[in-house]
């Protein structure tokens, strides 16, 4: 798997913004990545140096669909992956920043 394919996109929740004072960051992060893979991806990609990495794997929500003059259907969920980046002190994600 290449690097650019292991970050989706960074998380801006405010929860995640946050864990930012704490120099932790969260991204979303593909099904098949692993801690090492997050980890090489985020020191390449942003030039820093990470301390440590938690991944959380998030259930996806149910969804229901009414149409007018058909039966309800449910869509299957789709889950994803969550990673907490902490980065050592002194270093910064700037394009994350809130």
């Amino acid at each position: 798997m290449e690097i650019t394919e292991i970050l989706r996109h960074g998380v801006t929740t405010e929860k995640s913004v946050r864990l930012q004072k704490q120099n932790k960051y969260t991204f979303k992060v593909a099904l098949e990545a692993n801690k090492i893979d997050v980890r090489r991806a985020v020191e390449t990609m942003f030039n820093v140096k990470v301390v440590s990495v938690n991944i959380i794997r998030m259930p996806g929500k149910v969804k229901m669909f009414r149409r007018k003059g058909a039966a309800p259907r449910v869509q299957p969920a789709r889950e994803w992956k969550k990673a907490i980046v902490t980065l050592k002190e002194g270093y910064t994600i700037d394009a994350l920043k809130a």
